[in-house]
């Protein structure tokens, strides 16, 4: 399927607000990437496809992922709702025919991240918190502003808004959000290469 058909069938799949929040991250995404040097084609495809498998219900997210042979972790078996992005990954390599393991990557690390992202994951996951639609994350015109100069500062920034609500709220932190918080927060100290 070319970018246009996936668009129009997730335009049938996907709730109206999702839908609208979703083309906001496939523009902020093709921005980011004209801003940093990256593959626009692929930007617009993995920012269309991040969510598409966010709109149904979490226990059938879970179930799918037991179907497919998908690794559900301790914190996803509690929290469902974070595997969209894995589940992601599996619909748009097996329903719309997403062949780049680039793009499927930035689509499964979406929601917790990873250490040692690439320019993709990072302007995917960027993109997906700060895309013209969002209006009630902390820091919003900082990241706006960083985005566009300094992915690594921007991950780090809203990585730790990320850390900090999650405190607040009944959900559990996922290990890799924390990691992928240590890595960056690392890596700006300059204690990684």
């Amino acid at each position: 399927m070319n970018r246009l058909e996936i668009e129009t069938a997730l335009k049938k799949e996907l709730d109206k607000e999702r839908f609208r929040h979703t083309l906001g991250v496939m523009y902020t995404a093709a921005s980011l990437s004209m801003a940093h040097g990256g593959n626009m084609e692929k930007a617009l495809l993995a920012g269309l496809l991040h969510d598409c498998a966010k709109c149904m219900p979490n226990d059938k997210k879970l179930q799918l992922c037991i179907k497919y042979n998908i690794e559900v972790s301790k914190t996803e078996q509690k929290s469902p709702f974070l595997l969209h992005a894995k589940l992601g990954a599996y619909f748009a390599k097996e329903k719309y025919g997403v062949d780049d393991p680039e793009i499927l990557h930035a689509i499964k690390v979406h929601t917790t991240g990873v250490p040692r992202m690439n320019l993709l994951d990072k302007i995917i996951y960027v993109a997906d918190y700060m895309e013209p639609n969002r209006d009630k994350a902390p820091n919003l015109a900082k990241v706006r502003d960083l985005a566009f100069q300094n992915l690594d500062g921007t991950m780090l920034v809203i990585l730790e808004d990320s850390l900090s609500y999650l405190k607040e709220s009944p959900n559990e932190i996922d290990p890799l959000t924390a990691k992928t918080y240590e890595y960056f927060k690392a890596s700006a100290s300059g204690e990684t290469r």
